[in-house]
């Protein structure tokens, strides 16, 4: 049954997701606010249809911890399903990607003038100071900055370096740092097409004040997003033991 789910959303998820690119690519006629509702479309239709179709569910917590904007969202990153979320959370948000999205077909268009920051991460301090004047630009349009702060999706339990973009961003900018801490990657693993039913929890975790010294910040968010992505990877694992002891 799980895999026939999985199936069923795979099959109207990617459809859809086309679908609603070709319309911001017609429809917003590169306005950035309309390409954004587009897409705050997208990630609340396709949430909606893993609760309806899989059975996958969320609990947010700590939303009464985000500053006044603007603020930067240093966040683990598990699995498609962040985004989604976080797009839902932060539509107005600008995300720090990979220079390499933004050559794909209808994508790297769309999200070139939604105005997220692209980052050529072979180009070393340049891709460093082309970032933090990105990013400056769009949180004095009062926009979040999003970012994974170890580049990519780790598995759960897997232990990955902090990059130093994160720490640049944060000493520049003065802004404070939220940590956001997440088990998505139990329910909906890193590239793989099958997501199982549960209910994948997002945490906000206490802001870091500007002005800490560079490693004592990278310590100090390393340690808050592994502790707490563990403590919610332990949960969910416990939940899943319950249950099947039941049956």
């Amino acid at each position: 049954m799980t895999v026939a789910r999985a199936l069923l959303f795979n099959a109207l998820f990617y459809p859809w997701t086309l679908a609603l690119m070709l319309w911001a690519l017609v429809s917003a006629f590169g306005q950035a606010r309309r390409i954004r509702r587009v897409v705050l479309l997208w990630s609340r239709s396709s949430l909606w249809l893993l609760a309806r179709i899989v059975g996958l569910t969320r609990e947010l917590r700590g939303l009464d911890r985000l500053p006044p904007p603007p603020f930067v969202i240093a966040a683990k990153h598990q699995s498609v399903w962040d985004v989604l979320a976080l797009l839902d959370l932060f539509p107005d948000a600008a995300f720090v990607i990979k220079n390499e999205l933004r050559h794909l077909p209808l994508f790297g268009w769309l999200a070139a003038r939604s105005g997220h920051i692209a980052v050529d991460r072979r180009a070393g301090a340049r891709a460093l100071t082309a970032m933090v004047a990105a990013a400056r630009r769009e949180t004095q349009l009062g926009r979040p900055i999003i970012l994974f702060p170890q580049g990519t999706r780790t598995r759960p339990g897997e232990t990955r370096p902090y990059q130093v973009g994160v720490a640049a961003v944060y000493a520049e900018l003065a802004l404070p740092v939220v940590p956001v801490a997440l088990n998505s990657g139990l329910f909906w693993p890193r590239r793989r097409p099958i997501q199982r039913a549960g209910t994948v929890r997002l945490e906000i975790l206490p802001p870091l004040p500007p002005g800490l010294e560079r490693h004592r910040f990278l310590e100090a968010l390393a340690a808050a997003i592994e502790g707490a992505t563990r403590r919610l990877e332990a949960e969910a694992r416990a939940e899943s033991t319950t249950v099947n002891a039941r049956r």
